[in-house]
């Protein structure tokens, strides 16, 4: 085969919660499709196909990126955590998540696994702010909530009261009793 022949699939070998995974893929195939039509993992969820919603976000070697804009061919090599790899693997939910159900940060949940994954990579003392916070989170669209609860339950999971002020004896980081060891490979 020369350069100038056309190539219509790859092999490729990731990580994807923790898990090896080698896939032949064909070369225009998105990573949110590989992530939720080859490998079943569903909580990434695809809703504009254009960026714009962050429904998509998962994390590409520990930052987060849209995955209906990223080819999977280009996760060759790279490890992809998606929300089903923030689950702690006893099965309970992570500190992040218990604060959005405990706050009410979700209604319809369709946006909600995109939040997650756009909170778990952030570092806390950085977003010290609710305005900073909302900064943190523009790329994120939801249609149900108005935000507050959403906000609420950062707060919470960062160890701050409603006012954004440090809680007593909280200093446990975002993701932390969060595991990316389980999920579908």
């Amino acid at each position: 085969m020369n350069d100038l022949e056309p190539v219509d699939a790859l092999d490729i070998e990731l990580r994807v919660n923790g898990s090896a995974v080698r896939r032949r893929v064909p070369v225009r195939r998105l990573l949110s499709d590989l992530l939720r039509d080859d490998l079943s993992l569903t909580g990434t969820h695809v809703g504009c196909e254009h960026g714009v919603c962050g429904a998509c976000t998962v994390l590409l070697d520990g930052q987060p990126i849209r995955s209906c804009l990223q080819l999977a061919v280009t996760a060759d090599g790279c490890e992809v955590t998606t929300v089903e790899g923030i689950t702690p693997a006893d099965g309970s939910l992570s500190p992040l998540q218990a604060a959005f159900r405990d706050a009410h940060g979700l209604q319809c949940g369709f946006c909600t696994p995109g939040f997650l994954m756009t909170l778990v990579a952030a570092d806390p003392a950085e977003h010290p702010t609710d305005g900073s916070i909302d900064a943190l989170l523009s790329g994120n669209l939801c249609r149900c909530t108005g935000y507050q609860n959403i906000r609420t339950a950062v707060r919470r999971a960062w160890g701050r009261d409603d006012e954004g002020n440090a809680s007593a004896g909280s200093d446990t980081p975002l993701g932390s009793g969060t595991s990316s060891g389980s999920g579908a490979s």
